[in-house]
């Protein structure tokens, strides 16, 4: 090959560092922060890319995302608490992979 870029490639590559990423901060940070990385992309997803209403709604749906599990946690299984990362988990992970199914069929 004489020049210019594999695009496929990069783009199999930047998928893969941007889920390293993903990975390394939830690892650090829990589940908790996992809804942070989540609440954009959902919002995105309703409102499109005018940050003018991402920015707000993230910050509301990621507020009202970890108010929710948090009371789950503690009044679900009472006088027994959960911790607040597995209902994070249970709420983030699989939206986190509705919205990379969304993204793939969007991209065909």
């Amino acid at each position: 090959r004489l020049g210019g870029v594999d695009v496929q490639r990069l783009q199999r590559r930047c998928v893969a560092l941007a889920a390293l990423s993903v990975g390394s901060v939830t690892a650090v940070i829990g589940m908790v922060g996992f809804i942070g990385l989540l609440a954009p992309h959902a919002v995105r997803l309703l409102t499109g890319p005018d940050h003018r209403a991402v920015l707000p709604g993230s910050a509301l749906l990621g507020a009202s995302l970890v108010l929710l599990a948090d009371t789950v946690a503690r009044t679900a299984f009472a006088p027994v608490e959960l911790p607040l990362g597995v209902l994070t988990g249970l709420i983030g992970a699989p939206t986190f992979l509705w919205l990379l199914r969304q993204r793939s069929h969007a991209a065909t």
